[in-house]
């Protein structure tokens, strides 16, 4: 087994991958909004860019830093393997989550960057509604549930086009369309933009957004019973550290592979 990347480069890879996700998300959004006035075709437009953006994004970076992008997940990594110490260790955590927030809101000014928008205007989308925070707490819960479900069953391989997928599909069954990230919400905030959340309505959705973790690790819980060891560590896709090694070959056999 390979050994781990060290903790600023998987931070990096965080922030990169929560800077670039958010830029997926804002600048089609930006693009849908300049192409067509129904709002039908905007949110497919958008839904339909994050799915492709997710899915590369997690396929690119999971090795390195587990592609979490999610506050939320990194929590739910560290609180499902802090019995072991493996895998997401609080000084991950501390290290991830600012990394996430800061790349959420470089996202958000590069995307309305590349529109000449206003950069980091603060958005005026109101989302201040009872069961848009319900539909934040399913959007949540469902995304962990998944993740971390893919990972006790051993198919954390499975997880860029699934997680994708999921996101994609709760885009259009969840009133609050999926934010499921608090670090995405807080991004959000700072454009002015179709895919924008008021300064107003982030709190709500954070802690909606919480809720929805801790249930979605209680269906985990309900649906995979307690973990065993290395797969409880897995997040999102495994890291290098967690996959395993080449069977030795014997020594003829190597020569002709």
């Amino acid at each position: 087994m390979s050994a781990p990347a060290p903790l600023l480069r998987r931070a990096t890879a965080e922030g990169l991958g929560t800077a670039a996700l958010v830029a997926v998300v804002v600048g089609s959004g930006i693009q849908a909004t300049e192409l067509t006035h129904d709002v039908g075709t905007r949110l497919l437009a958008n839904s339909l860019a994050t799915v492709f953006g997710l899915g590369v994004l997690i396929a690119l970076l999971g090795p390195v830093s587990g592609a979490h992008f999610n506050p939320a997940v990194t929590l739910a990594a560290w609180f499902t393997g802090r019995r072991t110490g493996e895998d997401t260790t609080l000084r991950d955590v501390a290290a991830y989550v600012p990394a996430q927030i800061a790349g959420a809101i470089t996202g958000a000014v590069l995307a309305d960057a590349m529109f000449g928008k206003p950069l980091a205007r603060l958005s005026s989308h109101d989302r201040f509604s009872g069961q848009l925070w319900l539909g934040e707490i399913v959007a949540t819960a469902g995304l962990v549930w998944l993740i971390f479900g893919l990972a006790r069953a051993g198919r954390g391989h499975l997880a860029p086009p699934l997680v994708a997928s999921y996101i994609g599909s709760a885009y259009w069954f969840t009133s609050s369309t999926s934010f499921a990230n608090p670090a995405v919400t807080i991004g959000r905030a700072f454009t002015d933009s179709f895919a924008g959340i008021a300064p107003t309505s982030v709190l709500p959705f954070l802690a909606a957004q919480v809720l929805g973790a801790a249930a979605g690790l209680g269906l985990v819980a309900l649906c995979f019973g307690r973990p065993d060891g290395e797969r409880e560590a897995e997040t999102v896709v495994p890291h290098e550290t967690q996959r395993p090694a080449a069977p030795t070959r014997p020594p003829e056999e190597s020569a002709l592979a």
